[in-house]
């Protein structure tokens, strides 16, 4: 299987630790036509009409973008969604939806190839770790709005009581503040309680 994968360095350092000796990969910073490609993967997907069509055009039987945000049946039914933020894609369970069941055994044997086990969800946005992710960093944004403490405070006890990889600013900064705040408005237009913070929606805008 020819698989071609979308993405920068630090994505690449996260998916994969060593390739595939059953699959040949071949990396991208762009999109690009390539002849006998089995498998597009799209980490730096920007869920654009035009990015959208030009995957759906390629001559592959699976596609699979990074589309944390992305509300149910808003793509074509051969895109399969994963959770490719930084810092998940180092996780050895990859969270992924789908929309077509007969794609599934190609999903996992791509991902099985790099020691990486597909765990299906629901197709809903932020999957389940992003979700909760991103509202962990929301309350930190809340508490620092109410001038709790510091940034820097509110990292290191999360980091030191919870076990925590990161504190939620450091996460929030890794995931990208944008990514993050883009997920809680889309969550926020059926459930308020996934409104994001003012400051954290400041630093998304800038």
């Amino acid at each position: 299987m020819k698989i071609a994968v979308i993405a920068n360095e630090e994505q690449k350092r996260e998916l994969i630790k060593q390739e595939s000796n059953t699959h040949e990969w071949v990396w991208l910073d762009e999109p690009a036509v390539l002849e006998d490609v089995d498998c597009f993967i799209d980490l730096l997907f920007d869920n654009s009409k035009e990015r959208t069509h030009w995957l759906k055009d390629q001559d592959t039987s699976i596609i699979i973008v990074n589309a944390v945000a992305s509300l149910p049946g808003s793509l074509p039914g051969n895109f399969i969604r994963i959770n490719g933020w930084l810092t998940f894609l180092n996780n050895d369970i990859m969270e992924a939806a789908i929309v077509s069941e007969e794609l599934k055994k190609i999903t996992e044997d791509v991902f099985l190839s790099i020691d990486k086990k597909v765990e299906w969800v629901q197709d809903q946005p932020g999957f389940i770790k992003a979700r909760i992710v991103s509202m962990i960093i929301n309350e930190a944004y809340l508490a620092l709005e109410d001038e709790v403490s510091t940034k820097a405070e509110i990292d290191t006890a999360m980091q030191l009581g919870t076990s925590y990889p990161y504190g939620p600013f450091a996460w929030a900064e890794k995931i990208g503040v944008r990514n993050v705040y883009e997920l809680l408005s889309v969550m926020a237009e059926k459930d308020n309680r996934y409104q994001p913070a003012d400051l954290l929606k400041q630093e998304a805008e800038n």
